[in-house]
């Protein structure tokens, strides 16, 4: 079997259809369904058994997996409970980590690039100790990501015993179908495209910093198709481990994600700018853009959908269906 952690959520969902997609039905989820409409996510899928996080430790004594693909966390990068966020995000990761290494199963989990800060060491996905110490994450999710990263780069620096196969994967800014359960964490392009249709005005932060103008605020947008291509290669291509950064390697702007929607439903943009909520603008990152030479190195070669095109889809397959969900 395949265990798949946080496999309701949007990402593992995605993963969860893939797997489906290509024939496999014993995967396991990891998750919690709540109240929320998770369970929508899933709606569509064959699984074996979807295990709540409390019980997972137990339900893997005696277990053989294929592998273990960790994407369960606590992923709001405006999270404030410390305890909460360190004990899910990296001592579970820690768990689970010592568990696929002593039974020899691969271990693939996703970091992310919320490590980076502010981006002024870079983006490189570097996964040496010096590198890494490097970082300074501006929130607690990617400080509790970055945390379990070192812990991973210290065994390999230390020549300890890790999973045949140990994969962490900096995911960028992931858009695409079965996000909506996740509120204010949502892609903007996902949360105001009943907006962008009905002809309402949209809204965009302004820039509160010399010489980026209004909406040019810069992330590395990668549709979660392609997120889930280089998962799935991994688990094709067992010889591969490291960290690895998951993101087109081109940085767009909020406006040219929101003009690309208007684009696609062949509308006049309508979007106005309004003042960054001040709780949030000293953790604001400007500008994100991944450095994927490391990921292509290693031989993938999928490629990676250009914003509009991907945008295109999204909006024809998903966000302008009765059903929105993959």
């Amino acid at each position: 079997m395949l265990l798949v952690t946080g496999g309701a959520g949007f990402i593992g969902s995605n993963v969860v259809a893939a797997l489906n997609d290509s024939g496999r039905s014993d995967v396991v989820v990891c998750d919690l369904l709540g109240s929320d409409g998770k369970w929508r996510n899933l709606a569509k899928r064959q699984l074996v058994d979807i295990v709540p996080p409390a019980e997972l430790l137990g339900w893997l004594e005696g277990r053989r997996l294929d592998a273990v693909i960790h994407l369960g966390a606590i992923s709001a990068t405006t999270a404030t409970d410390g305890d909460h966020v360190f004990e899910t995000n990296f001592r579970m990761s820690m768990r689970l980590l010592d568990w696929c290494t002593a039974r020899a199963v691969p271990f693939i989990y996703a970091s992310s690039a919320a490590t980076y800060g502010d981006g002024e060491a870079g983006f490189g996905d570097d996964a040496s100790l010096p590198a890494l110490k490097r970082l300074r994450p501006m929130n607690l999710y990617g400080w509790s990501k970055h945390m379990f990263d070192l812990a991973v780069a210290g065994r390999v620096a230390n020549g300890d015993a890790l999973p045949p196969q140990c994969v962490g994967l900096k995911f960028f800014n992931v858009f695409g179908p079965n996000e909506y359960h996740k509120g204010a964490m949502m892609s903007v392009l996902a949360r105001r495209f009943d907006d962008v249709k009905a002809g309402r005005v949209v809204q965009l932060f302004k820039s509160h910093r010399e010489g980026i103008a209004d909406g040019d605020q810069c992330r590395d947008f990668i549709y979660v198709d392609d997120v889930v291509r280089v998962i799935l290669w991994l688990l094709a291509t067992p010889a591969v481990s490291g960290l690895f950064n998951v993101g087109t390697g081109k940085a767009r702007s909020f406006k040219d994600l929101m003009l690309a929607a208007y684009a696609a439903l062949g509308t006049r943009p309508n979007i106005e700018y309004i003042d960054m909520p001040e709780n949030i603008r000293g953790a604001y990152q400007y500008f994100t853009q991944s450095e994927v030479d490391r990921l292509c190195r290693a031989g993938y070669n999928g490629g990676f959908t250009t914003l509009e095109d991907a945008v295109k889809a999204y909006v024809a397959d998903y966000l302008d269906r009765p059903d929105r969900f993959r």
